[in-house]
C-alpha cells in the first residue's frame, strides 16, 4: 500500500469534501481516503499494483473536482490582495444595483430614468445586465453547482446554484413580459436576489479564505523557519549556496546569529541553539561536537561546522510538517458527526425547498411569494458553518501542538486525550534521563573491579540497552580497552550473553540466572543495592556469579510536579519496569506513584496495557518508543519521548520533540479545549440551520418575522464568520498544564 496527499481544486462546503471522500472510498484499489477541507487536499492510501497516481487524478476528476498534484507541503496564501480589490468593486456594484432597486422603499431620492413605475423598461434591462454581471462574477459556484448535482453529489454551490438561477429566470421571464408591454410584471423582477446571493457567498468565500490561511500559520512557521541558503567549506574556504546544493557529508558553517541549514553533527565548535520552533523548548541548547543540530535551529553565540546527514524531504523539519498535515487529514470521531449530517443534509434542504414552493401555491398565495420562499429555503441552509466547524478547530489544535513541541500523529488523538483517566510510565528514559552511571560493585571474584567491568563492558558494547551506555561511558572515562567478544546473543527481557578468550558470559537480572538454572546465593546484597534504587546486573562467567553491579539513574527534571498534577487531576499514573519490585518501588515512592508494575519483560509490557484496557480504562502509555513500541501501538493513545530525529520511525501516536512529560499536561489541556470548541461550533451550525430554515420557510410569518434570498445570504456569511472567530480562538489559550 502507498500514501499520496493530493491538493484538490473546487471544494467549498463539507458537503463537496465529504461527497468527494465517498466517492474515493468506494473506488477498487483504494484503501482509504480522507479529504480536508480546509487544507484543500486529500489523504489517499491506494493499491499501487492496481492504481497509479493518474488513475486516482481521474476519479478526482469524475466526482466533480480537479487534483492539482502532490500536495507539497508548501502552504500557499490566496491573493487576498486580488479578490480584496475584486470584492471592493462588486460591493460597490451591489450597493448600486440595491439602491435603484430598493431605494424607493427606504424614501431615498430615485433617478426618474431608473424609476420601476415611470420607466419599467429601462429599470428591467439595467437590473438584468447588473445582475448577469453578478453571475459572471459567481460562475465558477454554478459551474461547480451543476456539476455536483449531474454527478448526483449536490453540494453547497448546487443550493445556490438551483435558488439563483431559478429567482433570475422567473425575473427574466417579468422582463420579457414588460417588453411586450405588460409593466405590471415590474413588480415581479427578483434579479437583485440573485446579485446579492452570489455577492454574500462570495464575501463568505473571501471571509474562509483569509480565516484558513491564519489556521495553517503554525504549519507555514515550520515550512520558513529553514533558510535558502547555507555557507559550504570547501577546500577550507567558506561559499554561499543554496539549500538544494547540499549533499550529504557536506560540511557546513554556522556563524553566531545564522540558522542551521539541514539535520546534521556537528564537527568542531560549540554554541548554544535555539530549538524553540521544533521542540517547543524556550530555553537555548547547549552543543559541543558529536551531537546533533536541527535544521531551522538558531545559532546564538558560537562558531559551528557540522556535517550534513539529512537533506530536503528527510529533514526533521520536512518529517514534522508532512506529519501534521497526515494528521489534520485524518478525521476526529466527532467530525464524524457534521460529515454524516452534511452527508443528507443538502438533499433533504433541495426536498424541502420544493415542498415549501408546492404548498405555498397550493395555499393560493402567488407564484411570485412561492418563487421567492423557494430560493430563501436554498439560501440560507447553505452548510458551511457545518463544514467548518470541526477541520477548522483541528488544524489550528495540531498547529498549536506543533509549534509546543508536541508531534500528533492523528487528530483523533485530540479529541482522546481529554478522556484519558490512566497513563503508564516506562522507567528507564521515560521518568529518568536514562544517563545510567555505575555506581556500586559487589566482586565475588579473583578480578580486580576494573577487570570486571573490562569484562562485562566488553559484551555490553554489544547491547543497544540503554543499561549498556553505562560500562560504555565507564570504559571510556578510564581509558580501558574492550575485549574481543564471540558469539554474542541478546536475550529480550533478561539480558545478554557472549564468549571472551573462550569463557561463556553472561549479564542480566536477576531472571536471567533462573533462566540459566543458576543459583543466586548474594539476595542480600541484591536487596542492599535496591534499597539506594539501582538497577542491578549480575556477571556471570562459565556459569558462576562474580559480580554484581549496581546502576543508578538521574530522576527527570520536572517529574514529581507532573506526576502530582496527574494525581490532582484523578488520573492513574503506573510505573512500568523491568526492575526488581524493591528497586521500582523505592523510585516510584520518590515521585509520588503508588501503583508499580515490575519484573516486566519488554514482550510482556503490551499485555499489562491490554488489561487495564480490558477493564474499560482509556490508557496512554508514555516510553522511550523503542523497546516499547508493542505497548505504545496497544494503548489508546501511545506518547513517545527520546525520538529526536528520528519520528519517522516512530509507532507512537505522539511524539515530545524535547523529552518534557509537562507537555502531557499541554496535549490534555489543549484537547480538553479543542472538544470544546468544536462542540460549540457543531451547536451553533446546528442551532442556526434549526432556527433559519423555518423562518426561511415561513412558519413565522403570522408572528411578523420573516426573511427574503438577500438577507438569507447575509445570514449565513454571519454564521460561517461566528465559528470562524470562535474556532481561531483555540490560538489565544494559554496552557496551564494543569494548574
Amino acid at each position: 500500500m502507498k500514501k499520496i496527499i493530493l491538493k484538490i481544486e473546487g471544494m467549498s462546503c463539507s458537503a463537496c469534501s465529504n461527497g468527494l471522500e465517498k466517492y474515493l472510498n468506494k473506488q477498487e484499489g483504494i484503501k482509504s481516503a480522507s479529504v480536508n477541507l480546509v487544507m484543500a487536499n486529500a489523504l489517499i492510501e491506494f493499491d499501487e499494483d492496481k492504481l497509479d497516481q493518474k488513475k486516482i487524478e481521474n476519479f478526482v476528476k469524475q466526482a466533480g473536482f480537479k487534483s492539482l498534484g502532490i500536495y507539497n507541503n508548501q502552504i500557499e496564501e490566496h491573493n487576498n490582495k486580488k479578490e480584496k480589490v475584486t470584492f471592493i468593486l462588486f460591493g460597490l456594484l451591489a450597493i448600486i444595483l440595491l439602491y435603484i432597486s430598493m431605494g424607493h422603499m427606504l424614501g431615498l431620492p430615485t433617478i426618474e430614468e431608473l424609476d420601476m413605475h415611470k420607466s419599467p423598461i429601462i429599470y428591467g434591462l439595467v437590473l438584468f445586465v447588473l445582475t448577469t454581471i453578478f453571475l459572471i462574477y459567481g460562475f465558477d459556484i454554478i459551474k461547480n453547482g451543476v456539476k455536483n448535482l449531474l454527478h448526483k453529489a449536490p453540494n453547497m454551490d448546487t443550493l445556490v446554484t438551483i435558488g439563483v438561477i431559478s429567482s433570475y429566470a422567473y425575473s427574466i421571464y417579468g422582463l420579457i413580459m414588460i417588453l411586450n408591454g405588460h409593466h405590471h410584471y415590474v413588480e415581479n423582477l427578483y434579479f437583485e436576489s440573485s446579485a446579492i446571493v452570489i455577492f454574500f457567498i462570495k464575501l463568505g468565500r473571501y471571509v474562509d479564505s483569509i480565516s484558513k490561511d491564519k489556521t495553517k500559520e503554525a504549519i507555514k512557521k515550520l515550512v520558513q523557519i529553514t533558510p535558502n541558503t547555507a555557507i559550504i567549506k570547501v577546500n577550507g574556504e567558506e561559499k554561499e549556496v543554496t539549500i538544494d546544493e547540499i549533499n550529504k557529508g557536506d560540511i557546513l558553517v554556522c556563524h553566531p546569529g545564522g540558522k542551521i541549514a539541514v539535520d546534521g553533527e556537528i564537527v568542531e565548535g560549540k554554541a548554544h541553539l535555539d530549538e524553540t520552533f521544533i521542540t517547543g523548548e524556550s530555553k537555548p541548547i547547549s552543543k559541543t561536537i558529536g551531537k546533533k543540530v536541527i535544521a531551522g535551529s538558531i545559532n546564538y553565540d558560537g562558531y559551528l561546522e557540522y556535517k550534513a546527514e539529512k537533506i530536503g524531504k528527510e529533514s526533521t523539519i520536512s518529517e514534522i510538517v508532512r506529519l501534521v498535515v497526515e494528521a489534520t487529514n485524518t478525521k476526529a470521531p466527532i467530525a464524524r458527526v457534521a460529515d454524516t449530517v452534511s452527508g443528507y443534509f443538502v438533499p433533504v434542504v433541495i426536498i424541502l425547498s420544493i415542498i415549501t414552493f408546492i404548498i405555498y401555491l397550493l395555499l393560493g398565495l402567488g407564484f411570485n411569494e412561492a418563487v421567492n420562499t423557494f430560493v430563501t429555503v436554498l439560501v440560507v441552509a447553505c452548510p458551511c458553518a457545518l463544514g467548518l466547524a470541526t477541520p477548522l478547530a483541528i488544524v489550528v489544535s495540531e498547529g498549536m501542538c506543533a509549534t509546543n513541541g508536541i508531534l500528533v500523529k492523528k487528530s483523533e488523538i485530540l479529541e482522546n486525550a481529554q478522556k484519558i483517566d490512566t497513563i503508564v510510565f516506562d522507567k528507564t528514559g521515560t521518568l529518568t534521563y536514562g544517563n545510567l552511571k555505575i555506581s556500586e560493585i559487589f566482586n565475588y571474584s579473583d578480578f580486580k573491579d576494573n577487570e570486571l567491568l573490562k569484562l562485562a563492558g566488553s559484551i555490553e558494547n554489544k547491547s543497544n540497552h540503554p543499561i549498556s551506555k553505562a560500562f560504555i561511558d565507564y570504559l571510556k572515562e578510564n581509558k580501558i580497552e574492550l575485549l574481543e567478544v564471540e558469539d554474542f546473543k541478546d536475550i529480550s527481557g533478561y539480558g545478554i550473553r557472549g564468549k571472551v578468550d573462550g569463557n561463556e558470559i553472561v549479564l542480566g537480572n536477576s531472571k536471567i540466572l533462573n533462566l540459566f538454572e543458576i543459583e543466586n546465593t548474594h539476595l542480600d546484597d541484591e536487596r542492599k543495592l535496591a534499597q539506594k534504587g539501582n538497577s542491578i546486573v549480575y556477571l556471570v562467567r562459565n556459569e558462576t556469579i562474580v559480580g554484581m553491579i549496581g546502576v543508578n539513574d538521574i530522576i527527570r527534571e520536572n517529574v514529581t510536579g507532573v506526576i502530582d498534577k496527574l494525581n490532582r487531576k484523578k488520573i492513574e499514573t503506573i510505573m512500568l519496569t523491568g526492575d526488581n519490585e524493591k528497586t521500582a518501588d523505592i523510585i516510584a515512592k520518590s515521585i509520588g506513584i503508588s501503583n508499580v508494575i515490575s519484573n516486566v519483560l519488554p514482550s510482556q509490557k503490551a499485555e499489562v496495557i491490554k488489561k487495564l484496557k480490558d477493564s474499560n480504562k482509556k490508557v496512554m502509555m508514555c516510553g522511550d518508543g523503542i523497546n516499547d513500541s508493542p505497548a505504545l501501538a496497544n494503548s489508546d493513545i501511545g506518547v513517545s519521548i527520546n525520538s529526536g530525529t528520528d519520528i519517522a520511525m516512530d509507532s507512537a501516536d505522539v511524539i515530545l520533540m524535547n523529552d518534557d512529560l509537562n507537555k502531557i499536561l499541554d496535549l490534555i489541556y489543549i484537547s480538553r479545549k479543542t472538544i470544546n470548541n468544536i462542540k460549540q461550533n457543531l451547536f451553533w451550525a446546528f442551532f442556526y440551520n434549526s432556527l433559519m430554515i423555518p423562518i426561511a420557510m415561513g412558519v413565522l410569518k403570522p408572528m411578523g418575522i420573516s426573511i427574503n434570498p438577500m438577507l438569507a445570504g447575509f445570514t449565513m456569511v454571519i454564521s460561517s464568520f461566528t465559528v470562524i472567530l470562535n474556532a481561531l480562538r483555540l490560538k489565544c489559550i494559554k496552557l496551564e498544564r494543569g494548574e
